[in-house]
């Protein structure tokens, strides 16, 4: 059996809720769905509710007086893992996740030894939920974001669920999480999980 498979992985999930704590929230439930599911899989870490920090806008490592970036930066270098988990609001991720992205846009140019941007060897995965469609063109919306910042997506690396058009219901309010949902968020962990151990094992060449 591949040693590999059993090394310890770190990972953190950025929750993108407009809602700071101790709000309820949709995002922050499947977040921890997703977390638990990559636990299965030796994978340990935590959440972090961005509306409970003071995340400035730009796109800086740093945008200073008192910007809360540089402390969850320093979260994510120090995980294999990083998920993003959004609502849609109006079609599109939440703009908490957008600012998110902003920041991770930095990356570019922050490099290791050998030219590699600090994210190539991690992977990332998305959390999208709503009650009205979009999750396909969200999950989409966030890969391409997150791969051109350097981090490598899995095979089916998106969770979701969206409720009827036009109706209130949220996904925490469900009484038990859909068997689809379920299976799609144990798809994501394991894929995710075994992604991030070939990076660890075997890093990206410098190009």
């Amino acid at each position: 059996m591949d040693p590999n498979n059993h090394k310890p992985l770190r990972a953190v999930a950025l929750v993108c809720t407009l809602s700071p704590s101790p709000a309820p929230s949709s995002s922050q439930l499947l977040a921890e769905q997703t977390m638990a599911a990559l636990a299965e899989h030796g994978v340990t870490g935590k959440t972090v509710r961005i509306a409970d920090h003071d995340v400035k806008p730009g796109v800086k490592t740093d945008m200073g007086d008192g910007d809360a970036w540089p402390e969850i930066r320093d979260t994510i270098l120090g995980c294999d893992i990083l998920i993003l988990s959004t609502p849609i609001w109006l079609g599109h991720p939440s703009s908490i996740t957008q600012r998110v992205l902003e920041r991770l846009n930095a990356e570019i140019s922050e490099t290791d030894d050998e030219g590699r941007p600090l994210t190539y060897g991690k992977a990332a995965a998305v959390c999208v939920v709503g009650n009205e469609d979009g999750a396909h063109k969200v999950g989409a919306d966030l890969f391409q974001g997150l791969n051109d910042v350097g981090f490598s997506l899995a095979p089916n690396a998106v969770t979701y669920w969206v409720g009827e058009a036009m109706q209130k219901t949220d996904y925490q309010d469900l009484d038990k999480t859909p068997q689809k949902t379920a299976a799609t968020t144990r798809t994501l962990a394991a894929n995710t999980a075994h992604l991030a151990r070939r990076l660890k094992a075997a890093p990206y060449p410098a190009s």
